[in-house]
């Protein structure tokens, strides 16, 4: 597998450990792998915001991620810091949507930088996703 890219889009807890662990198994198996975080999946990168959210199915009011969290943790599941942190490690790369920054009011200074490797438009996803393997939107 050559490279892997991820568009998330979407700000759930369960979604987001998808495309960590999709993005975690993409350069374990050697290949590249990048994730575009826009709309609510960009509210992620907000700082405090990472292990944050709801889940997309029986959230509950927040129950049920809660409930979650504590299941994963049972399970010796890694958290979603260290799986960011792992992707990271493994040579992933964080691409932040201008764009939705823009729409939704969010500074650079809001998010997380120094997870950030490149900020763009929808043009910096779509060069970066050309000589992809495998597209995920998620």
């Amino acid at each position: 597998m050559k490279k892997t890219t991820i568009v998330l889009h979407s700000g759930d807890s369960d979604k987001l450990m998808s495309a960590l662990i999709i993005g975690n198994g993409a350069l374990a198996m050697g290949g590249e792998a990048s994730i575009y975080f826009t709309f609510w999946g960009l509210n992620r990168l907000k700082k405090g915001m990472l292990a944050k959210g709801p889940l997309s199915k029986m959230n509950l009011v927040g129950l049920g991620a809660w409930a979650m969290r504590m299941r994963m943790k049972q399970k010796n599941v890694a958290s979603p810091e260290r799986l960011l942190n792992d992707f990271k490690v493994l040579g992933g790369r964080i691409l932040a949507c201008e764009m939705t920054m823009e729409i939704m009011g969010i500074k650079k200074e809001d998010l997380r930088e120094d997870l950030v490797d490149e900020w763009g438009a929808v043009g910096m996803y779509i060069n970066d996703s050309q000589d992809a393997g495998l597209t995920l939107f998620i």
